[in-house]
């Protein structure tokens, strides 16, 4: 077994000193698919425009809070730490809020539909 691929670390560490930006960091990616971990304080999706992605999503909020509004759902889906949500290819979808404080730490894990 090749060694050299081992990687191992923790998701609440080395977060960013500057939270004006969303922080994408990607964790594992290969031929399948990737992990990233993402680092919100209070960013959302720009008014009028739509997350519309080739990739399946899974993602797991670690910490904060957020509020997704998903194309077709009367009610937004609100998540809190220990929620996740499972998006499809193409299934149109907006960040409406996310928690500054505490900061919002998401594990998307995106894959070939």
């Amino acid at each position: 077994m090749d060694q050299s691929a081992f990687r191992h670390g923790r998701l609440t560490d080395q977060l960013p000193a500057n939270t004006e930006t969303e922080e994408f960091l990607p964790l594992v990616t290969n031929g399948t698919g990737r992990v990233e971990r993402i680092v919100s304080a209070g960013q959302i999706t720009p008014p009028g425009f739509w997350y519309d992605q080739e990739e399946d999503e899974f993602v797991l909020l670690v910490a904060g809070g957020a509020i997704l509004t998903i194309d077709g759902r009367e009610q937004p889906v609100e998540l809190k730490p220990g929620d996740w949500i499972s998006l499809p290819a193409h299934c149109r979808h907006r960040v409406e809020w996310t928690s500054a404080d505490p900061i919002t730490i998401w594990l998307a894990v995106f894959t070939k539909p």
